[in-house]
């Protein structure tokens, strides 16, 4: 390899020089007009002489705007990093003339005729470091603006295009900056070249470090609220998904493997998938181009961007090109340029654009046939709809809705109370999804839950059920139990659920409860104003300032009045917390109780304000930091301190109160640095470490738990070759939701009040129960699958583990979770256990824990 390069790099500069004039990309026998300008007269340069920044891809994108008739611009909205979101429309201008008229009528779902266009939506490079998408986007709008010719005319004036043409604007920038830093006047095409490997976190995700391409489904980012609010005003019939892959791989579209496919995906859509991959490789074959399909990638998880427009009656179409991260890398195929790259997303994207206006009929009857099919598959389902709600915390239930929303499902109030399975739902409390609506499929993807699989694969998770995910009390509805008199004022626009204090001002104390999803915003407002609070860690019933009594539990917080420094303004900031944390705010004239303990109990814990240390770096997973940033940033408004693993190494820790490491392997950290972190832990510091960050702290004994091992012997009987990598699969948990068993009086479950938890699983970490039982107060149950796959040797491994533990050296203490609680932004259920822990962790008992 190495004796080779020499030649290699010959070889190199001359494609270079070939595949970056503007004729490389462009079709043979397309005209264009002269008074279109190319990228090159506007940018600069040809795409694929350097990495473009998205700023340079809006530019090009507004330019054309500005001299076409056949493209429109608008903007959508900004990125967590400030960056413009923005959606560009492409087609014939009499198309344009009758825009609202094409989407309004497309929404009508009618019989498709001679004049009726086909919607595409194309959106590229969701991971930043996969950047031959979004850099193919000039070549495309160029050729989409300037090519001239009957068949291009027809191809305008049969389809209306929505162009997304950068769906990760941080992302892509971050990679861009990377890359052309390190770009040299003789590229290098080794694989160890410092341009082929960013620095941690990479380009691949957005600003806190999501996967966009996983956020389809929970929505809970700027530039996914913005796709799908669109997305469901035009409801398109083919949706493309660019990305890229390994340099030593080919390219690949889709269909995928057919096996992985979600089953309430229509098996048309999937064969309409395989007639518009004759089309690509019409495309690339001409250019010599290697490509493959149904050998690899799924079709199961519906969050992802090429399979959310499956079970939405669309086709979505996914696009991996073998990557060159960079200018020029060598592969097994020999040196895989930039511009190579390009040139096939670029092709691809003319291929779908012929395909989609060549399959019209049958790509608009097919979403026809699913969506108004959805009415008879309802009346044949057994379960006519699915009733959700918590009467303890309305915010978190606001949030199921935002989510639903943002999907076009049609949600109603509960107009009168309703008792399933021994759950009682409440009006004013309580929801309900009638399954008899167009969305009927997704709906059920979204409530359903699975255990058995035809496949034991998964390229991501295998379950996401929502109303687990978000800890809701649910249940649905059969036709002995659904009713329409059950169905009230259906929610539009749904508002946060403001409060107001109840009891009237004080001049005594506040209590707060603890059930409320943004209780530790709250909290954290508190501690910012410079208020003292407690914590209540037993139950109590008192006299409300209206006179009334309530009855409260633990995780209660109590701002005593006495106890400030400055009581002035507490009234005013209570009733912001009301109003804009959307939590229960009590005002109390006395401190005592009808019953348990009273206010100045020392069942009452101080809480001193937390300063929060979150490792991250090189070894950490970046998506796990991400998440925890994103919790403390976004949702609780708490600042917090990223500290590499390097850093840590040659910093003191004092003045740190607790120190957060999510999944990661830390091989960075020296021992010098653990006995740091050990001595600080025993001066009173608070540890807490996630998923694989467990095993590393019972591997540097600062946490006195034990793994669980595999019960699985190795078999003696021959196995075939070709199964080794499925009978390997098939052990890992990808992502499932596992049931737990968790105790509502200790600290770290403050907030909940029932006794059984759904947790998200996609570690093979497994905990034994310490001999303090106390140590363990979240176990697996002994049936522990609730929804997903999980094969039996791993379900029999996981059942009655720990699934958090608390050990103690000194008076710090150590947490240690296997699982993530903030998976994705939302698994809303689980994480208040983070906030339990940051906030609370300091008031666990000595006693209690794994010494």
């Amino acid at each position: 390899m190495i004796r080779n390069l020499p030649l290699l790099f010959l070889f190199v500069a001359s494609a270079l020089s070939a595949q970056t004039r503007l004729e490389y990309y462009l079709p043979s026998g397309v005209a264009y007009a002269a008074d279109i300008p190319t990228p090159q007269q506007v940018l600069g340069f040809v795409p694929g002489d350097r990495h473009l920044h998205h700023h340079e891809i809006l530019a090009y994108a507004r330019h054309l705007a500005t001299v076409s008739d056949r493209i429109t611009i608008e903007t959508t909205g900004r990125t967590h990093g400030g960056r413009e979101l923005v959606l560009l429309t492409i087609t014939a201008p009499a198309n344009h003339a009758d825009i609202e008229g094409i989407r309004t009528r497309h929404l009508k779902m009618e019989a498709p005729t001679e004049t009726t266009p086909v919607i595409l939506w194309m959106g590229y490079s969701v991971h930043g470091n996969e950047p031959s998408g979004a850099n193919a986007v000039p070549l495309f709008l160029y050729h989409l603006a300037a090519a001239q010719g009957p068949e291009i005319e027809a191809l305008l004036s049969k389809s209306v295009m929505i162009l997304e043409p950068v769906i990760n604007p941080d992302g892509l920038d971050r990679f861009a900056h990377w890359t052309n830093t390190l770009k040299g006047r003789n590229p290098s095409p080794d694989p160890n070249e410092r341009e082929h490997n960013e620095t941690w976190p990479g380009g691949r995700t957005n600003y806190y470090t999501f996967d966009l391409n996983r956020d389809w489904m929970p929505v809970q980012h700027p530039e996914s609220r913005q796709r799908l609010s669109h997305y469901h005003r035009w409801k398109p019939n083919v949706v493309t998904d660019y990305h890229e892959m390994g340099t030593n791989a080919t390219f690949f579209f889709q269909p995928g493997i057919p096996s992985r496919n979600f089953p309430l995906s229509p098996q048309k859509g999937f064969d309409l998938t395989a007639a518009i991959a004759r089309y690509h490789a019409k495309e690339l074959d001409p250019v010599g181009s290697l490509y493959y399909t149904r050998e690899s990638f799924d079709d199961f998880y519906i969050g992802k961007g090429s399979t959310y427009p499956d079970i939405n009656g669309a086709v979505g179409i996914l696009f991996e090109q073998a990557s060159s991260r960079g200018t020029v890398q060598g592969s097994v195929h020999g040196p895989v340029t930039f511009p190579f790259t390009i040139r096939n997303q670029f092709l691809a994207s003319i291929s779908t654009w012929k395909a989609a206006v060549d399959l019209r009929v049958d790509l608009l009857t097919h979403q026809r046939e699913f969506l108004n099919g959805a009415t008879r598959e309802a009346a044949a389902h057994a379960v006519k709809g699915y009733v959700f709600g918590d009467k303890h915390d309305a915010a978190r239930v606001w949030h199921l809705l935002d989510l639903l929303s943002f999907h076009d499902v049609k949600v109603h109030r509960l107009q009168r109370a309703v008792s399933v399975d021994g759950k009682s739902f409440e009006p004013g409390s309580s929801y309900i999804v009638p399954l008899d609506q167009p969305q009927h499929r997704l709906i059920r993807g979204f409530f359903e839950t699975q255990t058995t699989f035809t496949d034991s694969l998964f390229y991501d998770i295998s379950s996401w059920t929502l109303p687990l995910a978000f800890n809701l009390d649910y249940a649905g509805l059969t036709a002995r139990t659904f009713a329409p008199a059950l169905l009230g004022d259906a929610v539009r626009d749904a508002a946060f659920p403001s409060t107001a204090v109840s009891g009237g001002f004080s001049e005594y104390a506040y209590l707060i409860e603890w059930d409320g999803y943004y209780a530790p915003r709250a909290l954290n407002r508190l501690q910012k104003a410079g208020l003292r609070v407690k914590v209540a860690q037993d139950e109590f019933r008192i006299r409300l300032g209206d006179g009334s009594t309530r009855a409260f539990t633990y995780g209660t917080l109590l701002v005593a009045l006495g106890i400030q420094d400055n009581p002035g303004g507490v009234h005013a900031l209570m009733e912001t917390i009301a109003k804009e944390d959307g939590v229960s705010v009590f005002a109390v004239n006395s401190g005592l109780s009808d019953a348990g303990i009273d206010l100045g109990s020392p069942s009452f814990a101080s809480l001193d304000r937390r300063n929060v240390m979150l490792l991250t770096g090189t070894g950490v997973a970046a998506n796990d930091a991400g998440e925890l940033w994103h919790q403390f940033d976004v949702r609780w408004d708490m600042g917090i301190h990223k500290v590499d693993a390097d850093v840590f190494n040659r910093i003191s820790l004092l003045g740190y109160t607790t120190i957060i490491m999510p999944g990661g392997m830390y091989t960075g950290i020296s021992e010098a640095s653990v006995e740091k972190l050990r001595r600080w832990v025993q001066e009173g510091g608070t540890l807490i470490v996630y998923r694989n960050a467990v095993n590393w702290a019972i591997q540097r004994k600062l946490l006195n738990v034990t793994l669980k091992e595999t019960d699985a012997k190795p078999g003696s009987a021959m196995r075939r070759y070709v199964d080794a990598s499925a009978e390997s699969g098939a052990q890992g948990i990808n992502g499932a939701i596992a049931r737990t068993q968790i105790d509502p009086t200790h600290p770290l479950f403050y907030g909940y009040r029932q006794t059984t938890l759904p947790v998200f699983r996609n570690v093979t970490t497994f905990v034994n129960i310490p001999e303090n039982p106390h140590a363990a107060p979240m176990r697996y149950a002994e049936n522990p699958l609730w929804s997903g796959y999980m094969s039996a040797p791993r379900q029999k491994q996981l059942a009655q583990t720990a699934g958090m533990v608390v050990g103690a050296i000194g008076t710090g203490r150590v947490i240690g979770a296997t699982d993530n609680p903030v998976f994705r932004a939302f698994w809303f259920g689980t994480d208040k256990l983070l906030a339990n822990a940051v906030f609370f962790g300091p008031a666990i008992s000595a006693s209690t824990t794994a010494r």
